[in-house]
Order: structure tokens, then C-alpha cells, then sequence
């Protein structure tokens, strides 16, 4: 199975692919959208839309898992995150690429065993999971893969029922 992990963003959208394949991971590639500051937010969207949809037209994964929304302080940064991460999921549905999402809670139980990891020890497992020489150097990224690893061990398990129900 391929997966793209999504961490959504407006600045930066960051993105891993990985297969999944007889309990074995491999790395396809990894990286982020970055849309310029100071640029009308139709354009941030258009550019988002256009570069995962370019990704999800070469490597066709099964299934993208994109992180849930956490709502920090700033309701503004929210609302423009959450256009962000519509996009995302319309050029998901356009490719027909079927959709998981995951809370941070989820991802971090999944990739570290402790829901309340810290960077650190998502950054050192995503390494460790992946056979990465390095983590990537965004949190973005490595959040991406971590999320893509995530559904590798809760998508088709009966976890990921069990955290919806809460």
C-alpha cells in the first residue's frame, strides 16, 4: 500500500510518501509545499492544490491520511489553515484517493507508544521506522511521514475505530 501523509498547512504543507508492504516501510520521498508570505490567500490555495495534485498524479497512493485541525489560540491562522486543508482534501477526492484522518494524539500513540511524545521522539522513531540516515529537517515533513506511518498501523486495524469513539 502507498500512502501520503499530509500535515496541513498555509505556509507549509508538509508531505511523505511511504509504502507499506508486508510490515516493511519504504521511504518514496518526502518534502513540503511552501507558499510565499505576503501572497493573496486564492494563490497559497491555487499553488497547494496544484503541487499535491502533481504529487498524487506520480506516485498514486492508496490512501492519504491528513492530520485533524488543533486549534491553538489564533482563530484566524485557524480559519486559513482549515481552507488549507480543504484543498487538500478536494485534490484527494478529485484523484479519488480515499481519506483518513488522525488527531496528534493518534499519531503519536501510533509512532511513539505515548500520546503525549515529544517532537523529539517522533523526530527519532519517523528515523528509526523509516531507515532514515537523518530526520527530515522540517517538523512539517517529519510530521507527514509520522502520519502516513500512523495509518500504516491503525488503517486497517480495529485502533482507529477505538479513538473515533472517544
Amino acid at each position: 500500500m502507498i500512502i501520503l501523509g499530509i500535515d496541513p498547512g498555509i505556509a507549509i504543507v508538509g508531505y511523505g510518501v511511504i509504502e507499506y508492504k508486508n510490515s516493511r516501510f519504504r521511504t518514496l520521498a518526502f518534502g513540503s509545499i511552501q507558499t510565499p508570505a505576503h501572497t493573496p490567500v486564492e494563490s497559497r490555495l491555487m499553488q497547494i492544490h496544484n503541487e499535491l495534485s502533481e504529487l498524487i498524479e506520480l506516485y498514486r497512493p492508496d490512501a492519504m491520511a491528513v492530520e485533524e485541525l488543533f486549534f491553538n489560540t489564533n482563530a484566524t491562522t485557524g480559519i486559513i489553515v482549515a481552507e488549507a486543508r480543504g484543498v487538500i482534501l478536494l485534490a484527494a477526492a478529485e484523484k479519488g484517493v480515499e481519506i483518513f484522518e488522525y488527531t496528534p494524539l493518534q499519531v503519536k500513540q501510533s509512532v511513539v507508544g505515548y500520546g503525549k511524545a515529544t517532537k523529539a521522539q517522533v523526530m527519532l522513531m519517523v528515523k528509526t521506522f523509516l531507515g532514515l540516515a537523518n530526520p527530515p529537517k522540517l517538523d512539517d515533513t517529519c510530521d507527514a511521514l509520522a502520519i502516513a506511518i500512523c495509518h500504516a498501523h491503525t488503517g486497517g486495524s480495529r485502533l482507529k475505530e477505538f479513538y473515533n469513539l472517544r
